[in-house]
């Protein structure tokens, strides 16, 4: 009996919509498919593209002669599980991006095959006459005499002077030829070799002292490797080969774990929870395995809502479940984890952009082959291959950091809580200072409160001090951002032998470098923005687009070496620091600081072990750090965000206001902060100040409410950008009329949907692309949606073409 065709849905791993149709050879027939690699023809090109399933109109393709059949199969098991396809389809339509690059996101870097195209010299090009050819032509022919090159490649050893029609001539008439090549993902599963006795190793003949040795070590230890062999037997490789041609040995090849981890992790004990902990932990535990049910845990620093997070996981995996927990930054992973491996061992895996390609590949592989239980990580975690999922945590749910900016504008704590819902699972939302949309969904019902009122231990929250810097105006030097209120707390916090934070959210030593003769700032050449003067690199820096320029440059406007480091960041509050405190040793935590693998727990491990007397960083250090030698937190400049043209200015300050503060006194001895701004009576100051929520809350949705700003309503942001100044405000100008034409013609859009703009972006220009943005704001989700699509996927190129780019960002968090 003849098989049927087995047809199968494709996305691939390039910027287009939608899935591909796809024939199974029938020597692949058998092969279960969904969830891995296979490679594809499209196009002229072979590429790399996912399974998402068997095709479901597959009685529409039999008499379809031009659907092409697969390649190969790249995977001997999947990348990820069935369940997640429905979780990259919803992402790829609520994003609007591509499915194939939704997959490629989440999936592990550098696996991907790709199809090269090279030039090569042909026998006629070898023997034409390069006298009688022209110049380029000469050289072409040259280059490629060595080694085939790509187009690109020729081009930059030629300084740009070759054309494609050049190259395309020269292929017509056979002096060059195009040679298409796979090449591979650069990130694989290791392997070492291993060696073990054979069932039949009983010696007959002579041998070595080196071969007895080796023999006597795989008695004693059994398999071992290779590597470890030659520890204790010098030459093991030779003495191997050996050994396994005489037959009394054997050797094979295993994948090699890349272990992240670094020092190990002494086993603690589960401290008895308090009554509140333990009213939180029963509340969500009896929802396990029972469907979807999401949380909000709201309560107070220190309330230790990290061991309300271990005893669900721990209670979630006896029951057979795995957990994901998800935080908001690298530098909070180092913590989490060494909380979690103190109480699950190896039980745990993480996954962030911190790891090497090939480490978080094995960490991949192990949560696929559900060897792994437990699953911490930033947001990429979001895209774990778990299966039987009981509970996702997200801790610090209120930061923004949850949002990714390029490429796929997703937000995991929001998928965290549609993973939930497809994988029918509980999803425990945590913050001391909880975003407003979140507890907006706890006032409407959609999530269920849990809090926490009382730190551990019944310790005390900080008392706040407010210090007006308005009153040291007129001081000069570093007087002017320390105030002797701050100054007499850290000599005094110093004298006890306690830790002192010092926080301020901008990085470097200037944050605005000015000529001192004609008032130029020292400008960006590629943005429309000042640089920064970073004292440690002894350079100006661009925290957009990394341009750099020496610290010798002159004044580009009048030519001046006069420049004038004014403002403040890390770097010069670190230098003010050791010149007050000499004998203090003093750590910075920024991101220049934390760039190198390491280096973040190097400052953290200072901090816990106390070798550390102050540290000074951005909001790295706001969040979620639990360091009990920490008693004073002095907050250097309050005000440096609520002046941002964003309507989320306001709750990001409090949050980090609230959460910088909540970081002193988690130990024995009783906290302080010392809280500096220019603007002591703005409600959100005043709330910080309290430590209240709800009264921040109370105030901010009301303005959001009157304003219709989320969450009374939904967003969508259309950026434009371009090289050329006049063509990308042509292109600007042009969506923005087609977008009045569309909402004029189309009744459904009349009130569903509201056009902001398009206005230029607050930077202007970044990377030297001109930058301007149209913000859609509707009550119905739906519309919205559809309103943009219609922008995005019928009329971009017809609109802008391909020399202006067009991006949606889908609830936008960062309107700059």
């Amino acid at each position: 009996m003849v098989k049927s065709p087995r047809y199968i849905e494709v996305a691939v791993a390039l910027p287009v919509n939608g899935s591909y149709t796809y024939i199974v050879p029938e020597g692949m027939a058998d092969i279960s498919l969904q969830g891995k690699r296979v490679l594809v023809p499209f196009g002229q090109r072979r590429i790399t593209g996912y399974v998402l399933g068997e095709s479901e109109a597959e009685n529409e393709h039999k008499d379809d002669k031009d659907i092409k059949a697969i390649i190969d199969v790249l995977d001997e098991k999947p990348l990820f599980q069935p369940s997640m396809v429905p979780f990259f389809e919803w992402i790829s339509d609520y994003y609007m991006h591509p499915i194939g690059e939704v997959i490629k996101t989440a999936l592990p870097g550098g696996l991907n095959l790709y199809e090269i195209i090279n030039y090569a010299i042909t026998d006629k090009g070898k023997t034409a006459d390069k006298k009688q050819a022209a110049i380029s032509e000469e050289r072409v022919l040259s280059l490629l005499e060595k080694s085939p090159m790509s187009a690109r490649a020729i081009c930059r050893e030629m300084n740009g002077n070759i054309s494609s029609a050049l190259l395309y001539s020269m292929e017509k008439r056979k002096l060059i030829e195009k040679k298409k090549e796979i090449k591979p993902g650069k990130t694989k599963t290791i392997t070492e070799s291993y060696v073990s006795l054979s069932w039949n190793c009983f010696p007959s003949g002579k041998i070595s002292k080196s071969q007895e040795k080796l023999l006597d070590c795989l008695k004693s230890f059994g398999e071992l490797s290779l590597k470890r062999l030659k520890e204790f037997v010098p030459g093991a490789s030779r003495a191997v080969r050996v050994l396994e041609d005489r037959g009394y040995i054997t050797s094979s090849r295993k994948p090699v774990y890349r272990d992240p981890f670094g020092e190990s992790i002494s086993p603690d004990i589960a401290p008895v929870s308090t009554m509140e902990q333990e009213k939180v932990i029963s509340e969500t535990g009896r929802f396990l395995g029972k469907g979807f049910a999401p949380f909000l845990l709201t309560g107070v620093t220190g309330s230790g809502k990290t061991e309300v997070y271990m005893k669900l996981a721990s209670f979630a995996v006896t029951q057979g479940f795995s957990v994901m927990v998800l935080v908001p930054e690298i530098a909070l992973i180092s913590q989490m984890e060494r909380r979690f491996r103190a109480r699950f061992g190896e039980c745990v895996a993480i996954l962030h952009s911190g790891l090497s390609a090939g480490e978080k590949l094995d960490q991949w592989s192990r949560i696929t082959d559900k060897k792994i239980p437990v699953v911490i990580g930033a947001r990429s975690a979001i895209f774990a291959p778990l299966s039987n999922t009981g509970i996702i945590i997200v801790d610090e749910e209120h930061d923004s950091s949850y949002k990714q900016e390029g490429g796929l504008k997703y937000n995991a704590r929001d998928l965290a809580v549609v993973r939930a819902k497809l994988e029918n699972c509980v999803v425990l939302l945590g913050s001391a200072t909880p975003s407003v949309q979140s507890y907006y969904n706890v006032s409407i019902k959609k999530f269920s409160e849990l809090t926490l009122t009382k730190r551990v231990e019944n310790r005390t929250l900080p008392e706040i001090t407010v210090v007006d810097l308005r009153k040291s105006r007129d001081s000069r030097g570093i007087r002017r951002f320390f105030s002797e209120e701050l100054i007499c707390s850290m000599k005094k916090a110093l004298a006890n032998k306690e830790q002192v934070l010092l926080f301020l959210n901008r990085r470097g030593f200037s944050g605005f470098p000015v000529c001192g003769a004609c008032g130029e700032a020292v400008r960006c050449k590629n943005c429309d923005i000042s640089l920064t003067f970073h004292k440690s690199a002894n350079a100006y820096k661009c925290h957009y687009c990394g341009f750099t320029k020496s610290s010798g440059s002159d004044c580009n406007k009048c030519g001046s070496s006069e420049i004038k480091l004014l403002g403040l960041g890390t770097e010069k509050v670190e230098a003010a620091v050791k010149s007050l405190f000499p004998d203090a040793k003093v750590e910075r935590m920024d991101s220049d600081t934390t760039v190198r693998k390491g280096s973040t727990v190097k400052i953290l491990k200072g901090l816990r072990e106390k070798s550390t007397n102050v540290l000074v960083g951005t909001q790295m250090i706001a969040k979620g750090h639990d360091y009990p030698g920490i008693t004073l937190v002095g907050i250097i400049c309050a005000d440096l965000s609520l002046a941002f043209p964003d309507f989320r200015a306001g709750e990001r300050t409090f949050q980090l206001l609230a959460q910088v503060a909540g970081r002193a006194g988690r130990g024995a001895s009783k906290g302080r902060v010392i809280l500096q701004t220019y603007n002591p009576e703005h409600f959100t100051i005043l709330s910080a100040k309290d430590q209240d929520f709800k009264s921040f809350y109370e105030k901010e949705i009301l303005f959001r409410k009157e304003l219709n700003y989320p969450p009374f309503s939904r967003m969508i942001m259309i950026r434009i950008s371009g090289r050329d100044k006049k063509r990308t405000f042509e292109c600007a100008k042009a969506v923005g009329e087609y977008c009045k034409a569309l909402k004029a013609e189309n009744k459904s859009f009349h009130k569903s949907v509201d056009i902001l703009g398009p206005i230029e972006s607050s930077v202007t220009r970044i990377a030297s692309r001109f930058r301007w943005q149209i913000l859609f704001k509707g009550n119905d989700s739906r519309a919205l949606h559809s309103f943009v699509r219609k922008i995005m996927f019928e009329n971009a190129l017809k609109i802008c073409g391909r020399d202006v780019s067009m991006s949606a960002d889908v609830d936008p968090y960062f309107m700059m």
